[in-house]
């Protein structure tokens, strides 16, 4: 099982544009007080519980594809959150893990997660053209 969160100092500071979809703390400018803002760690337990959902199920497509599909639409439709951000929280995503379990992090696992990045942003990109979404990137991962 995936940890329930991962930090997310790394991705605001990287990608401070982000804080723009989340009113609570999209003004803050210190990554330790944005890891207090309790609307982003709910949302961190969100994301990684998806995650963990797709990783437990990747034998079965049809889940896969449709929590991933939720995931997409409701982030094209209510959010409107351009989907390149998947790419870059992915990204950053696949740091933090390699740093995290540096021990176990073999070329195998970051293969791996490389793969499970790629899945996502195709399935989240799928579902974003599936609502009509045109401003996204087709840049590979």
């Amino acid at each position: 099982m995936l940890p329930t969160t991962i930090s997310t100092g790394p991705f605001f500071v990287n990608f401070p544009s982000a804080k723009q979809y989340f009113s609570q703390f999209k003004h803050m400018e210190d990554p330790l007080e944005m890891e207090r803002s309790l609307q982003l760690r709910k949302h961190a337990r969100r994301v990684m519980g998806a995650i963990n959902t797709v990783v437990e199920n990747l034998n079965d497509s049809e889940k896969v594809s449709s929590v991933l599909a939720l995931v997409g639409k409701a982030h094209a439709l209510k959010h409107k959150v351009e989907p390149i951000y998947f790419k870059k929280l992915t990204g950053v995503m696949l740091e933090v893990i390699a740093e995290e379990y540096a021990n176990d992090f073999t070329p195998e696992a970051h293969g791996a997660w490389t793969k499970m990045r790629t899945l996502i942003y195709t399935h989240v990109t799928a579902a974003y053209k599936e609502v009509g979404w045109a401003q996204y990137p087709t840049a590979t991962l």
